[in-house]
């Protein structure tokens, strides 16, 4: 009686132990539940132009100067017989022969200790690659890394150029350029002022997380000879374009320059001091200084009327009707533009020659003239008509979308050499 009592109560005391000791040690209560769920462990994957490179060694180079894939591939102790008909798959996919100096390439080999080339990857870009498999089978295919667009914003002051405000301030350089073909029609960017500032906001590509360049300016506002000038990304019936904030399309039936010059060496002028001639004549026209060879763009659509050799001293000329109103003369070109002929149907910034010094001239330059119904006008002062606004039905969503990025852009801080100094 006396053993079965003692056996029930040990009975009692261990189920109320197993009952209480999951409470008393919670430590071993945390051990439990992770083991109870292993699934929740995860280990990250080594992986490079979508390969597992987990069980790969891998060695990264540079393409130097003079070197081709064969001697990339040779010093990898790939054979002659492999390197030709991989090099004859390439064909289609990327010619090896145009492999670039400075351009990265990646080595995927096996971790054994004599080590055999799995993958050749030869980077073109920042964004395509092409990849060799060398075992196995042999294959050439074309990747590409993911690109993702970021919204960034910039914006600063000009001391010197547009160029140096955004480098000054940290910002890729290279934004200048979208801007100007933002406002190719409204700004000469030549004609910049010190003290005029930017506000930007675009897109800015990355790839592995690090920069690469610049995508589409999606809104912007530039300060210039005491005008906020606006503009904003839209597109509608598949045509993108930039309009201000009423809807009006920035871009106008003429460029406010051909080409990109130095400095104007001669105005319009109806008396001007020949500086060969040493006579005074007409000067119907604005002289853009420029270095030799730079190409020289059409400031409208328009056709060819007439191209060859000026005897009044022009040199090489092209002269381009743009409408019934219109007509622009191009003189002193070292050249023509390949496929540039009368007859020939240009289109706004197609380039049509080069700058040179043909005929009376003293240094390469381009004459650049303008005719408004036969007369000569002044280029700098001529009125562009506007191109298409936003058709009226697209305003009910173009008018709150613009209001939108205006107010982000006019909260924008802008900066000079990284001091904040207007906040408007």
């Amino acid at each position: 009686m006396k053993k079965r009592y003692l056996y029930g109560l040990l009975s009692l005391i261990v189920l109320g132990l197993s009952i209480l000791l999951p409470y008393l040690m919670p430590d071993q209560k945390s051990h439990v539940t992770t083991e109870a769920q292993p699934e929740s462990l995860s280990v990250e994957q080594h992986i490079e132009y979508g390969i597992n490179c987990d069980s790969l060694r891998v060695e990264k180079g540079i393409v130097r100067q003079n070197q081709s894939l064969s001697e990339i591939l040779s010093f990898y102790d790939i054979g002659s017989e492999i390197i030709h008909q991989i090099a004859s798959l390439s064909r289609p996919v990327f010619d090896v022969r145009k492999m670039r100096v400075g351009n990265p390439y990646t080595v995927l080999m096996t971790k054994d200790t004599v080590p055999e080339v799995v993958y050749f990857i030869y980077e073109e870009d920042a964004v395509s690659y092409v990849t060799y498999q060398l075992k196995d089978e042999l294959k050439v295919n074309k990747g590409a890394k993911e690109l993702t667009r970021e919204i960034s914003t910039a914006s600063g002051v000009i001391e010197s150029s547009l160029w140096n405000s955004l480098a000054e301030n940290g910002k890729d350089p290279t934004l200048a350029n979208e801007l100007s073909e933002v406002y190719a029609w409204t700004i000469d960017f030549f004609g910049i002022q010190k003290g005029d500032y930017y506000k930007v906001i675009y897109e800015e590509l990355k790839v592995e997380g690090k920069p690469i360049g610049i995508g589409n300016v999606i809104a912007a506002c530039f300060h210039h000879m005491g005008s906020d000038l606006y503009a904003f990304r839209y597109t509608s019936n598949g045509e993108t374009g930039y309009y201000d904030q009423k809807g009006e399309n920035l871009q106008r039936a003429f460029l406010k320059a051909p080409l990109r010059f130095k400095r104007i060496s001669s105005k319009f002028s109806h008396g001007r001091m020949h500086p060969i001639l040493k006579i005074r004549r007409p000067h119907l026209g604005i002289d853009y200084a420029a270095d030799y060879g730079t190409p020289v763009q059409t400031i409208g659509d328009g056709t060819v009327i007439e191209k060859g050799w000026n005897k009044g001293g022009g040199g090489n000329y092209i002269k381009i009707k743009h409408n019934g109103a219109y007509t622009t003369l191009y003189m002193h070109l070292a050249g023509f533009a390949k496929g540039i002929s009368t007859g020939t149907r240009v289109r706004q910034g197609d380039v049509i020659g080069y700058v040179g010094s043909t005929g009376l001239s003293t240094g390469p330059h381009l004459d650049f003239r303008v005719f408004l119904n036969g007369s000569a006008i002044d280029p700098l002062k001529m009125e562009s008509p506007p191109s298409e606004p936003v058709a009226k039905e697209y305003l009910p969503q173009y008018l709150p979308l613009v209001d939108s990025l205006k107010t982000g852009l006019d909260t924008l801080k802008v900066i000079r050499a990284q001091q904040l100094i207007v906040n408007r």
